[in-house]
């Protein structure tokens, strides 16, 4: 049978109010108390039934975290960043994995609503706005990461400043044959780093950009585009790639080398996005675009925060500078 409040309270012969005090604002109670009542549970085995406290409260200790791909360790270090700050508040967060796929994410976003999370932090797959603002009708705050929409918290990378920053690196190393390899159009930040490419050839009368749109952001469709490239004749290969994350770059970098007579950079410059920890330790240390993903977490909890304190503030969007790392991929 499990052991009740009352149980904990006759044990250490204190009032039920009490022992909810001791549980829940220890700093009202005596010492004493709080060291009687303490020995109680733990001489009892009591463990808090937290699910009724949330039903009581109307909302958990927990925060929901939704990213497009938790493999990719630069979702990784924006849930490590959330991790760290919701701790500091006393908090947990969720993560859900939504894989790109927009069906996923709403189950995901249902069971937060469920699970009566005191908010939601949101990497979408899609646009997705009705599901948003369903949440946020339903009296759960949602902060967008690594996106933006209008009336929407948010905390995002300028992405198409670092599609611009990526491509205007190669092209200044004289390379004119430039490829995009990204994944789903319908992916925001894919879609803005394709423009900030463009805004960069446009620039550049003789330069031209081919673009390949693969199902998904990672290092398998990265080598299936670099095998094909390799497959070509010199003359029509691209002589530079810009691939939209630093895992399709990992993937170009090992489909280039299978046949061994494409060379990076002497034969394709090759640039990343993310700047992903690995990205300096490939055989050839990719040049990439950093996004200071560990800040991002953290600034997003914060900004949840924010709106809890103030919930008649004005949305508020902050948004970091991406960054240009060169290494040996473009630059030998």
């Amino acid at each position: 049978m499990a052991v009740s409040v009352r149980d904990v309270a006759a044990a250490a012969s204190v009032s039920v109010g009490t022992v909810s005090n001791v549980l829940n604002h220890p700093d009202r109670v005596a010492a004493d108390t709080v060291a009687r009542v303490q020995a109680a549970i733990a001489d009892l085995g009591f463990v808090r039934n937290d699910a009724a406290r949330q039903l009581r409260a109307g909302r958990s200790r927990s925060l929901g975290l939704v990213v497009l791909d938790v493999a990719n360790p630069f979702f990784a270090e924006v849930a490590r960043g959330a991790e760290d700050r919701a701790t500091a508040e006393g908090m947990t967060v969720l993560l859900g994995n939504s894989a790109q796929d927009a069906a996923r994410e709403g189950a995901y976003l249902d069971l937060f609503r469920e699970q009566r999370v005191n908010g939601v932090l949101l990497t979408p797959a899609t646009a997705g706005e009705e599901r948003v603002r369903g949440l946020v009708d339903a009296g759960i705050p949602v902060i967008l990461v690594d996106a933006e929409a209008e009336g929407v918290p948010s905390v995002a990378v300028d992405d198409v400043d670092g599609g611009y920053l990526a491509v205007s690196h190669l092209l200044s190393l004289g390379r004119r044959r430039v490829a995009f390899v990204g994944g789903p159009s319908g992916v925001r930040q894919v879609a803005d780093r394709l423009e900030g490419a463009r805004r960069a050839v446009a620039e550049h009368p003789d330069a031209t950009l081919e673009v390949f749109e693969q199902p998904a952001l990672s290092v398998l469709e990265g080598r299936a585009v670099g095998e094909q490239l390799a497959h070509r004749p010199a003359a029509d290969r691209p002589d530079a790639v810009f691939c939209a994350n630093d895992l399709l770059a990992v993937g170009m970098l090992q489909g280039l080398s299978i046949l061994g007579d494409v060379t990076v950079p002497g034969d394709i410059a090759l640039i990343g996005y993310d700047d992903i920890d690995f990205a300096s330790a490939t055989v050839v240390p990719l040049s990439s675009i950093r996004q200071p993903a560990r800040e991002i977490g953290a600034a997003a909890v914060e900004l949840l925060f924010e709106g809890m304190r103030e919930p008649d503030a004005s949305p508020r969007t902050v948004r970091f500078q991406p960054e240009l790392v060169v290494r040996a991929s473009t630059v030998g």
